[in-house]
């Protein structure tokens, strides 16, 4: 790899890390950008897995101690997303990911269908409240978590983004709230997948430890600026992005490049 290819590689963790607090779906750019660079898939995405670890850290960090992760489910749903992650990291070792952008944009395009037809996200204190959760949504809230830890110890592309509208729906939370929830579960998602793929000799440790410098960095920025953002705010950045991508995905991704290659 070019020091060129190096510095732009570290440009765009950054970047992506910053926004990725709120949005998640980083590894939807930041993976693809590593093709690019020449470097080998499974490597590509071990490695990316190995930064998202230390991402997740350092945008777990600001929303520790301010009351807004929810503590009561934080037990279970971290057991499920370990579980779950351990089974997807596995798959990463036999099962080819060519189709994997083409599930992730309709998963996407899902999200942000749901998103836009949505109220706007109340405050935690007026869900708690108001909109208590029925046993069957809560059922489904930590059947999901186990299924979405399954992809996001397999790719993680727009994991963090369907986790937290996932928990919006299900769980009755606040934006802040799934936000600084899912960043939370995400560490120990990235983590156990990492442990996996480190002990099939999948990452690139030359090239992790820089992006995880800077994705840590960026991501304790991002969960900064995170919190000094309303509900509303959080909601419109968050559907903004996840139209975004999906529609690069089905639009440039998936239709564009396939033409041209024929």
């Amino acid at each position: 790899m070019t020091v060129a290819s190096l510095l732009i590689l570290l440009i765009l963790f950054f970047v992506t890390s910053i926004v990725g607090v709120v949005t998640g779906s980083n590894s939807l750019i930041t993976v693809p950008a590593m093709f690019q660079a020449g470097i080998d898939p499974r490597v590509a995405i071990a490695t990316n897995m190995f930064g998202l670890t230390f991402m997740s850290v350092g945008g777990a960090l600001p929303f520790v101690g301010r009351g807004v992760i929810d503590r009561k489910r934080l037990p279970a749903t971290i057991l499920l997303t370990i579980a779950g992650s351990i089974f997807g990291a596995l798959l990463v070792l036999v099962v080819p990911t060519a189709t994997l952008p083409l599930v992730v944009s309709i998963s996407m395009l899902g999200v942000a269908l749901f998103s836009a037809l949505k109220r706007d996200a109340k405050t935690k204190e007026a869900v708690q409240e108001s909109s208590a959760p029925r046993p069957a949504f809560e059922i489904a809230g930590y059947a999901l978590t186990l299924a979405l830890g399954i992809y996001g110890g397999f790719f993680s592309g727009g994991y963090i983004t369907m986790l937290t509208a996932a928990y919006v729906w299900l769980f009755r939370m606040s934006f802040v709230e799934a936000v600084s929830t899912t960043k939370v579960i995400n560490v120990f998602s990235s983590l156990v997948a990492t442990l996996i793929f480190m002990s099939r000799g999948l990452v690139d440790y030359k090239l992790g430890v820089s992006l995880a410098v800077v994705m840590f960095v960026g991501a304790y920025i991002g969960g900064r600026v995170a919190l000094r953002m309303n509900d509303k705010f959080l909601r419109r950045v968050f559907l903004l992005t996840v139209v975004l991508l999906a529609c690069k995905i089905l639009l440039y991704d998936l239709l564009w490049k396939g033409l041209v290659e024929r």
